[in-house]
């Protein structure tokens, strides 16, 4: 087995052709096997094999700085960077990332895990090498998802502005490629790469410039004629016009081709891209038919392909319930950012196709398409992870609430996201949404207040937000995995409820947090120790006569959420009280400290920050032991 054997790429760079073949067929099976257990990004991983095995052939990591967009395909290249013994850990608490990570290994050049950045980034990395005065080569590895966003193309302009060598390889899952065009293409490539066809339009060019005169128009005549030519066989005139050099589409499984391709362009001087065709899921039937499902998966059965895992999640009660609504109202549009599956808009996709848009990896225009559209009449609901609703801030701010318009966010894996790590967690969006003017910031504590929140804010004039996690709905009050049909629950903005009656401490909190605190409040029953249980649901506006009316009863509060402690619900309680000058009440919250959330699972990672019913009634008891403040 070749991966027992190798510790680094300079460890079968003497392999054959067919012998890395072998090794490309060593790293799908060790690649479907751990994401069947740990869940992970299989099919993005599975359509990069050659190609990693390919870059790391030619060029030398981690002096030669690869650039991994989004990073969700980074498997076989943290196995063959010396991490192969540690691939069972993948995902888990205290194991490897399933991203680049700077900290983990000095072949991971750049951490990403939001996409579009690797282009910016690398030509980042080329100016400061250049500064530095060193030489090594910089590849961005971009998928054509990616480069649905404006940053990818911000990059793109700069870079072909500067001239510097960046190398970026388009991956294009999308297409397909016949053997005909493929054949044409590999031929055209070996041309165009080729040392004879450059230095002929180099000295041509030199040559038509320096007669006087004639020289620049005819200069231009011979470019223009090289881009027709070049037009009739490749779809590459767009970056051609951007200032790079362009060649492809080649087979991206194609080892050979790709070896060949990338040491031709290796001493290219001026920015080049290429543009390689692959399979998404390649060499696993089950993601090759269904590459969506896989493209970020839980575990599931190597077998069959099934999730291992059952049960209703808030991302199909959104989903289930904004198909109800909408058949009542034909104003209502659904808009996500190349996440249909994930926020459960597939089944609203097929039921109203023209009331539905996916508008790509791109979260400013899809916030400030949804405004132009709330300017109509409509009811846009913008379906976008926490994570990466943060990229569209500026458009939250300008173009909705600043016009009080009529948008609805549903946002999804807000809180501990778990084995995503960092770059996934959805822990800033209350901070982030709760002091802008107009906005309404709400949060479930179970599937049927969810879609109550949901009749609530499209029955509503202006903005709002509903915030709910990654996965199962645990609570009870839905547990089939049927529609929940019209809300039996109805309340207005901005009202709390009293779960549970007590008098010797308020816990008040939100969202899915409200669960744990019942069942910490139950277990405090038992010792003798009558906790008050409120679900705040709104974050913004807060229920001030219920919160008012408990802290002159209650002196000690201790607030939950799921998000950072810095400006998210408990400070919304804490500024409420001392806007109104009660200073007789302490208040403790548990949230997020003021760090980055590492990766594991959720129950691990609420277990750790006291998140969990276990660590709320250790917080409970530890916070009536301290003293009250003196009246």
């Amino acid at each position: 087995m070749y991966l027992e054997l190798i510790k680094s790429p300079s460890d079968f760079k003497n392999l054959s052709i067919s012998q890395l073949k072998e090794l490309a067929k060593e790293l799908r099976e060790t690649i479907i096997e751990t994401v069947s257990r740990n869940g992970g990004h299989l099919s993005s991983n599975l359509g990069v094999i050659e190609l990693t095995i390919a870059l790391h052939y030619v060029f030398n990591s981690p002096i030669d700085k690869i650039i991994w967009d989004v990073g969700h395909q980074s498997y076989s290249h943290k196995i063959l960077t010396g991490r192969y013994e540690k691939i069972s850990t993948l995902r888990k608490y205290k194991g490897i990332s399933g991203f680049p990570k700077r900290q983990e290994s000095e072949h991971d050049a750049f951490g990403t895990g939001h996409s579009s950045t690797s282009i910016s980034a690398a030509l980042g990395i080329i100016e400061g090498r250049d500064k530095n005065k060193e030489n090594f080569k910089v590849i961005a590895v971009i998928g054509d998802g990616s480069m649905t966003s404006g940053l990818a193309f911000e990059g793109l302009n700069n870079a072909g502005h500067l001239k510097k060598d960046l190398i970026v390889i388009l991956n294009d899952n999308e297409m397909s490629i016949s053997k005909n065009v493929g054949a044409l293409s590999a031929y055209l490539n070996r041309i165009l790469t080729g040392e004879f066809f450059q230095k002929f339009k180099k000295e041509t060019r030199s040559f038509l410039e320096s007669i006087p005169k004639l020289g620049v128009p005819a200069a231009k005549i011979a470019q223009k004629t090289e881009e027709m030519l070049k037009g009739l066989f490749l779809p590459g005139i767009i970056f051609e016009e951007l200032g790079f050099n362009y060649f492809g589409p080649i087979d991206g499984h194609n080892i050979e081709l790709l070896i060949e391709t990338l040491k031709r362009i290796k001493t290219a001087s001026s920015p080049t891209l290429i543009h390689i065709i692959t399979k998404k899921g390649k060499g696993y039937e089950f993601s090759e038919k269904n590459p969506s499902l896989f493209h970020g998966i839980g575990p599931f059965k190597l077998e069959t392909g099934t999730p291992v895992s059952g049960g209703i999640t808030y991302s199909e009660v959104f989903g289930n319930s904004l198909i109800e609504l909408a058949a009542h109202d034909h104003r209502i549009i659904a808009i996500s950012a190349a996440m249909k599956e994930g926020t459960g808009l597939v089944h609203f996709a097929e039921r109203y196709p023209n009331r539905f848009y996916d508008v790509g990896i791109a979260e400013p225009h899809a916030v400030t398409f949804a405004a132009g559209l709330a300017t109509q009449g409509l009811k846009p609901v913008v379906a976008i992870y926490s994570t990466f609703l943060q990229r569209a801030y500026d458009e939250i701010v300008h173009d909705v609430c600043l016009q009080n318009l009529h948008v609805i966010f549903a946002i999804d894996r807000a809180g501990i996201v778990g084995e995503d790590g960092p770059t996934h967690s959805g822990t800033y969006d209350l901070s982030y949404l709760r002091h802008i003017p107009y906005i309404v910031v709400m949060a479930p504590k179970d599937g049927v207040e969810l879609r109550a929140m949901l009749e609530l804010a499209l029955t509503h004039s202006g903005p709002s937000a509903i915030r709910f996690p990654r996965g199962k709905i645990h609570s009870p009050a839905i547990s089939h995995t049927e529609s929940v049909g019209v809300s039996p629950i109805t309340f207005t903005i901005g009202e709390a409820e009293v779960l549970k009656s007590g008098g010797d401490i308020a816990i008040i909190a939100i969202g899915n947090t409200v669960s744990p605190a019942l069942t910490a409040a139950e277990r405090l029953k038992n010792e003798g120790i009558s906790a008050m249980v409120i679900n705040a649901r709104f974050v913004k506006p807060l229920d001030r006569n219920l919160l008012l009316s408990v802290a002159s009863k209650i002196k000690k509060i201790i607030t939950v959420e799921e998000n950072a402690l810095e400006g998210g619900f408990g400070s919304a309680v804490i500024e409420l009280l001392n806007n109104m000058e009660i200073h007789d009440v302490r208040v403790k919250r548990l949230g997020i400290s003021d760090e980055f959330i590492e990766q594991g699972q959720q129950s691990e990672l609420r277990k750790k920050y006291r998140l969990d019913d276990e660590g709320i009634y250790l917080s409970v008891l530890s916070f009536l032991r301290e003293p009250t403040y003196s009246h």
